[in-house]
């Protein structure tokens, strides 16, 4: 079964509590309830099923409220979050109900954006390939808002990304062409070579589709992954035939 199909059949729920959890509740009732009742007390979700729901749910819901921070949602937004996450034609109506959900507002994201930062806080590269997810929706449109910014530095913060980690995801999402590939890798002019080839190979290694899968991200998000190391390999390009590295 595919993620999307373990989400929404309720199979979920006994790994999620909190926000994440209630929302699924919400959504689809009784079933997600009692799965969530199942969980023992006081502990947490842990296991590798739990973290890839965790991840599939908070896609939806940060999605679904980025695309309403600048006051609407449009088509182009709807598309770019479909195609991003590759969401199977079959998924589609329950996945709907889920977005449409979330996207009543934009306010109210904290607890879910909180949650995933909390379960994955020893993983920095799955939190940014989530956001990196999100500043594509953003970008659907050609233009991100400055509403949708604010939210997106806001999502960051309760991941636990701090204002270095913003630019240089935001870099990358501008491109190597179009940004500054040195943000990108995360590193200044001043840095040496060796230590850009350090950064280079720090960003490959923690980025890598079959590490993050490893860590939780579920093996539907792989295009996003991919798209990230692209970006990465695109800078170290850049930056390494100006250095003749």
């Amino acid at each position: 079964m595919s993620i999307w199909g373990k989400v929404i059949g309720g199979v979920a729920g006994f790994a999620l509590g909190g926000p994440l959890g209630a929302i699924m509740g919400t959504v689809f009732g009784h079933a997600v309830d009692r799965s969530r009742a199942q969980k023992h007390a006081g502990g947490g979700p842990e296991s590798l099923q739990a973290r890839q729901t965790a991840f599939t749910v908070a896609v939806v819901v940060l999605s679904a409220k980025m695309a309403k921070a600048d006051g609407q949602v449009t088509r182009d937004e709807v598309d770019a979050f479909k195609r991003i996450f590759k969401i199977p034609e079959s998924e589609m109506g329950d996945v709907g109900r889920l977005f449409d959900e979330a996207r009543q507002d934009a306010e109210g994201f904290e607890p879910y954006a909180d949650q995933i930062g909390e379960m994955f806080a020893h993983d920095p590269a799955v939190r940014e390939s989530l956001l990196g997810g999100l500043f594509q929706i953003a970008l659907a449109d050609g233009v991100v808002h400055p509403n949708e910014l604010a939210f997106l530095k806001k999502v960051a913060h309760s991941f636990g990304l701090d204002q270095h980690d913003f630019d240089r995801i935001q870099s990358a999402h501008m491109g190597a062409d179009k940004a500054d590939p040195y943000k990108i890798l995360g590193i200044t002019r001043d840095t040496s070579d060796a230590d850009i080839k350090k950064a280079y190979r720090n960003l490959s290694r923690e980025n890598h589709p079959d590490t993050l899968i490893a860590k939780g991200m579920p093996q539907e998000f792989i295009d996003v992954a991919n798209e990230k190391m692209a970006s990465i390999n695109a800078a170290y390009d850049v930056v390494s035939k100006e250095r003749s590295l």
